[in-house]
C-alpha cells in the first residue's frame, strides 16, 4: 500500500484553497491541479508499506500523538519551487512557521527511520501543493496571479490529529483514504 503522513485540512480551508485554484486555473493544460478532496499538508511520504507493517506505523503515530497537545496552523502566502524561477516544477501555498509542526515532522522522520523508513534528506519546508508543472512555457499570467496573492491568508485551524493516508494511483490522478486518525494530546 501506498502510504503517508499528513494533517488532513478543515473544509472552510480547502474552501478558500479552491477559490484561489479557480483564479490560477485560466485552462492550462501544462499544469496539473490539486484536487479540493486531495488538499492535506504531508508530514512523512512513507511508500509502499506491506499490510503487516502497517501497525508499526501506527504505533509510532499514536505514541506521537499522545505527546503534543492541538496546536494552531495558519496557511498564508503563496511561490513556486524552485523559488525565483521561471521555470518552476511546483506552485504552492504557505504555512506560518510552527515550532510544535516542525517538531511533530522531526519526531516522525527520527522514530521511522528506526522502523527503516529512510530519512528525508532535505529539510523540511512544510507547504500545501497547488500544483504541478508539466510544462513550463506561458505560465507568465498564472504566476502573476500566484503573485499577488503571495501575502495572503487561506484560513487558520487547529490541529487536533494525525492521518495515515492510503495514495491510490489512477489514471485521473491520486486518491487519498484515510486508514486510521490519532488525536493530539
Amino acid at each position: 500500500m501506498r502510504t503517508f503522513i499528513a494533517i488532513d485540512l478543515d473544509e472552510e480551508i480547502k474552501k478558500n484553497i479552491s477559490e484561489l485554484l479557480r483564479k490560477l486555473d485560466r485552462g492550462s493544460k501544462n499544469i496539473k491541479w490539486v484536487k479540493p478532496q486531495g488538499m492535506h499538508l504531508t508530514l512523512k511520504f512513507l511508500g509502499e508499506v506491506t499490510k503487516e507493517r502497517i501497525g508499526e506505523v501506527e504505533t509510532v503515530l499514536k505514541n506521537i500523538a499522545k505527546e503534543y497537545r492541538p496546536f494552531p496552523l495558519d496557511l498564508m502566502g503563496t511561490g513556486i519551487f524552485p523559488p525565483g524561477s521561471q521555470s518552476p516544477r511546483i506552485l504552492w501555498l504557505g504555512v506560518r512557521q510552527s515550532d510544535t509542526l516542525i517538531e511533530i515532522q522531526s519526531s516522525l522522520e527520527n522514530k521511522l527511520e528506526k522502523l527503516h523508513f529512510p530519512k528525508e534528506k532535505r529539510t523540511y519546508h512544510p507547504h500545501l501543493t497547488l500544483g504541478r508543472v508539466k510544462i513550463p512555457h506561458h505560465l507568465e499570467s498564472i504566476l502573476s496571479i500566484l503573485d499577488q496573492h503571495r501575502e495572503n491568508e487561506f484560513g487558520h485551524m487547529t490541529v487536533s490529529r494525525l492521518t495515515l493516508f492510503l495514495s491510490t494511483l489512477k489514471p485521473t490522478g491520486a486518491e487519498y483514504t484515510k486508514l486510521s486518525e490519532f488525536p493530539l494530546g
